[in-house]
């Protein structure tokens, strides 16, 4: 696949492939509806995940075309270092006519999800996009000002900040071209953080986070297309990799086989929990390990949040399938309870107590003109 055109081999039956052909997008979708009307059987076509999405399955699928989307993979089997596109065509060619034959484990099959999955999810990786461009845009501001011998400052773009800014004039100009973008930047992230925040459920399992949920939820999609425990570990590509011949077995590190932002999120979620949920099992397991102040190694932590991360994503897909509810597994949830604003005075006036900025009279004593 490309931008322009497709490069297409046809296999009739079990005979051979025949030569590659070349199509510009149109031309192909009316060769394809024109030869599933005129055979009159069943038409299987496969391409390799990339940058162009699912958009040619949906295509193909609504001409009644069985259309796969496969894992990317090298198709030079005999390690002849040649590829070109009619090669790779013609490998994926075979590929699904073992597949169509009854051999499952001839392609590894990614799952398409639905125009409203994908439209949910990318609301949350344009906010880990804009994310990522401000603090490149910062980084460059903080380089200008240590290349000329001034010390870096923080945010030094937020407009308070980058009134009183310590610098030379000309310096200030430079910085000027990136300050408004960084600040309308800023403005985007919050009402994008603020929209998805607002998606989250109000009961879950204490220190879950509104916007962790949200984004585990949302690189899930279906927690039903699950079957086994097994398959939702492997997803994430938490799961160690493995080296065995003979009497010799060697683990090594994750994977990493599986989404990518799904891992993060779980690994993030895994930290937070060992504060927040104290009688969390796999939090009670590595606990000597993962408490604060123990005597381990970095590695070793870093070991045992990974354990921790893998069987979070087990555990939700439990809940959220109905086989466990959250009590059962150890989890806390937090519930809003009372005035939300109510709730807010009472801390301000503990934690203005505790700081001893006042008295206890003061903060008790009626305003003038108040009713009894």
């Amino acid at each position: 696949m490309h931008q322009d055109f497709y490069v297409v081999v046809e296999q009739v039956g079990g005979s051979n492939p025949k030569p590659p052909q070349r199509f510009r997008k149109e031309a192909f979708l009316h060769w394809a509806a024109r030869l599933k009307q005129k055979s009159g059987a069943q038409v299987h076509a496969v391409y390799e995940a990339c940058g162009f999405g699912f958009a040619l399955q949906r295509k193909l699928s609504a001409l009644s075309i069985n259309c796969y989307v496969v894992c990317p993979q090298k198709l030079d089997e005999q390690n002849r270092r040649v590829k070109t596109d009619g090669l790779d065509a013609k490998a994926l060619c075979l590929k699904l006519d073992r597949f169509v034959q009854g051999n499952r484990d001839a392609l590894a099959i990614v799952r398409v999800p639905s125009e409203q999955e994908e439209q949910l999810r990318a609301i949350h990786r344009q906010r880990e996009q804009l994310v990522k461009a401000r603090k490149q845009l910062e980084a460059q501001g903080r380089s200008l000002m240590v290349n000329h011998g001034l010390e870096p400052v923080q945010n030094w773009w937020k407009p308070r900040t980058f009134t009183a800014l310590p610098a030379p004039q000309w310096m200030k100009e430079l910085l000027a071209n990136s300050q408004p973008i960084l600040v309308a930047l800023q403005q985007k992230i919050v009402a994008l953080t603020v929209q998805l925040q607002s998606a989250a459920s109000s009961d879950q399992p204490r220190g879950l986070g509104k916007m962790t949920s949200v984004i585990i939820d949302r690189e899930i999609g279906d927690w039903n297309r699950f079957s086994n425990r097994r398959q939702i570990a492997s997803y994430t590509g938490l799961c160690p990799g493995e080296y065995s011949s003979g009497n010799t077995r060697l683990q090594s590190c994750v994977t990493k086989h599986g989404n990518p932002r799904l891992r993060a999120a779980l690994v993030e979620l895994a930290w937070r929990l060992v504060r927040f949920q104290p009688d969390y099992h796999p939090v009670r397991k590595w606990r000597q390990i993962l408490a604060k102040g123990a005597l381990a190694t970095g590695a070793a932590r870093k070991k045992a949040i990974v354990a921790v991360a893998r069987q979070l994503a087990v555990d939700p897909w439990r809940i959220k399938t109905g086989r466990l509810r959250a009590e059962e597994l150890g989890l806390i949830i937090s519930k809003v309870r009372g005035n939300r604003k109510e709730n807010t005075l009472k801390e301000t006036i503990k934690t203005t107590l505790e700081r001893g900025r006042c008295p206890a009279s003061n903060l008790l004593r009626k305003p003038s003109g108040a009713s009894a």
